[in-house]
């Protein structure tokens, strides 16, 4: 059914990380992060963003020591630019000096497989043009009778540990200089939100300063380039927000819980000839519609 490349890995990405003011969530990612078998030999960077005011302080210079211990290279900026800008410019400066990037934020905690699985698709995928990123996070999306890869195409790419190329990222729109022409043509927002009927609202909300979302532009730039992101059937990465210890997701229900992949080591199926799949692209579009984020905000709210 599908043509797949070899388990070689010729090339690493750098990692990217970025934090702020929650040494503990840093330190949990790092231990994650070493329990994969490219850690060691991976170039490993981490921008820390400045502080708000006096009282960040002593977070900031506790996150600013595990840092440290992670790598030598660690950024740390002088001004709170706010997580938007900060991956914007990190994320610059690292892809155009590598060529590629693997980037996780300081929420996360990533399976034993998850350097392995992002390096293996920026490997695969690296001269299919059609790719915009390789997303280590997976929703609970149903594999296809006889779908024997182990990753699917979608039309919107997860910022909860993802990678890309630079000549992908170096086309990101981060102005959206076409907003006047998306917001009077709702044909345009139409197609934009079937990946998700809450797209097209979150880069309204950014435009008109609402959020400071760097990935909904992302987002956008992929769709007005009809390309697509590559996701795990299984999850390489976990939001601390939805794990079983988490402090911020109380409730039993998230729509964003997902299946983690746990294995260590083992072969991960990526097809050259991937195509997209009508009912994978629908049960991804499901998960951001008005009715399951709905259902999701009053379980919230109810904390069950």
């Amino acid at each position: 059914m599908f043509e797949f490349l070899e388990d070689n890995i010729t090339m690493l990405a750098p990692i990217v990380i970025f934090a702020f003011n929650r040494p503990d969530s840093l330190q949990r990612l790092a231990d994650s992060l070493v329990k994969n078998s490219l850690y060691d030999e991976s170039e490993k960077y981490v921008f820390v963003d400045g502080c708000r005011n006096e009282d960040d302080r002593a977070k900031v210079d506790r996150t600013i020591e595990i840092a440290h211990r992670i790598t030598p290279n660690v950024i740390v900026s002088q001004h709170n630019k706010g997580l938007g800008a900060s991956i914007i410019d990190g994320v610059s400066q690292i892809i155009g000096r590598y060529g590629s990037a693997i980037v996780l934020e300081d929420d996360l905690m990533c399976m034993p497989n998850f350097l392995r699985f992002m390096n293996k698709g920026l490997e695969t995928y690296r001269d299919d043009e059609r790719i915009f990123a390789i997303c280590g996070y997976g929703l609970k999306i149903s594999r296809p009778d006889g779908y024997n890869a182990d990753v699917y195409l979608n039309r919107r790419s997860s910022s909860w540990g993802w990678a890309t190329w630079a000549d992908r990222w170096h086309t990101v729109d981060w102005a959206v200089s076409d907003w006047d022409r998306l917001r009077s043509d709702h044909s345009m927002q139409r197609k934009f939100n079937r990946g998700g009927s809450d797209m097209y609202g979150m880069l309204r909300d950014y435009m008109e300063g609402r959020n400071h979302s760097w990935a909904i532009r992302f987002c956008y730039s992929q769709f007005v380039q009809g390309r697509w992101s590559v996701h795990p059937f299984r999850s390489l990465v976990q939001n601390e927000g939805f794990g079983v210890d988490a402090t911020n997701c109380k409730q039993t229900y998230s729509r964003f819980k997902t299946c983690l992949d746990n294995r260590i080591g083992g072969g991960i199926l990526m097809p050259l000839d991937i195509v997209p799949y009508r009912g994978i692209l629908k049960e991804n579009a499901r998960y951001h519609g008005l009715l399951l984020r709905l259902y999701s905000r009053i379980r919230k709210l109810l904390r069950m």
